[in-house]
């Protein structure tokens, strides 16, 4: 059985996986050496971990995590990928972006995919048939286009996501919104048109913490699948023991 810790921007999450399939997946606020105790406890056979972080942590939750696993790696440029990186500056890529691109390749092998995290920040990576990860795109996230249109004026509100299904507001909140909201989606949508006409028989998928906002949203089909990244990241440890 597989630990896998996923520490990003605003969140933290961890799962359990046994053969490939997750058993459960906890969002935290901190992942401490604690959590092992209770987790070791429930799932005895918990004996290898991979971890991704975007930050610093503890010193005491790294020694927990290598003394009580048989195999502990964090991820980081170097570690042995299923795919092949294509990415110039390895070092600089999002850890989370080439976990998601791995969890798409473990879903469809063979086909051409574009990944896109909803989240701090919308990403767009693309990995080919040939199990290419050739790069993408990166554009502010939803709640990051409210809150610079609040702190970079003087006078405009902070207005937050919201449902609201209007062309054009008739109130500054409901314009912020509009202008927010529709825009994202046209830009996730053009992105899409203008891979599909690049790359035939295109899968997209869409992950983060803003993926349920495009159901119904979007012209172009696509595929919603939370756990993404904790599956590329449980296919990379999966590998790296093979």
């Amino acid at each position: 059985m597989n630990l896998v810790i996923d520490i990003g921007n605003t969140r933290t999450k961890f799962a359990v996986f046994n053969r490939g399939e997750v058993l459960i997946t906890v969002p935290v606020d901190e992942f401490l050496p604690s959590h092992i105790d209770v987790l070791q406890q429930e799932h005895p056979s918990l004996t290898k971990v991979i971890l991704s972080t975007v930050k610093d942590y503890s010193p005491e939750l790294k020694h927990a995590l290598q003394t009580r696993f048989e195999t502990f790696i964090e991820l980081d440029a170097n570690t042995p990928l299923p795919i092949e990186n294509c990415y110039q500056t390895k070092e600089t890529l999002g850890k989370d972006r080439i976990a998601a691109v791995v969890g798409a390749f473990d879903l469809y092998p063979d086909t051409n995919v574009l990944v896109i995290d909803a989240g701090t920040a919308i990403t767009y990576d693309l990995l080919t048939a040939e199990g290419k990860y050739l790069g993408g795109n990166i554009s502010p996230g939803i709640e990051m286009r409210f809150k610079a249109l609040h702190h970079f004026t003087g006078k405009l509100p902070y207005a937050g996501k919201a449902e609201q299904n209007k062309l054009y507001g008739t109130s500054t909140i409901e314009a912020i919104r509009a202008g927010v909201q529709n825009g994202t989606v046209y830009e996730v949508d053009t992105t899409i048109t203008l891979f599909n006409e690049f790359y035939k028989n295109l899968k997209v998928i869409i992950t983060g913490g803003d993926a349920e906002f495009f159901d119904n949203k979007l012209k172009n089909s696509f595929f919603v699948h939370f756990n993404l990244t904790s599956l590329g990241l449980n296919r990379i440890l999966e590998y790296n023991g093979e």
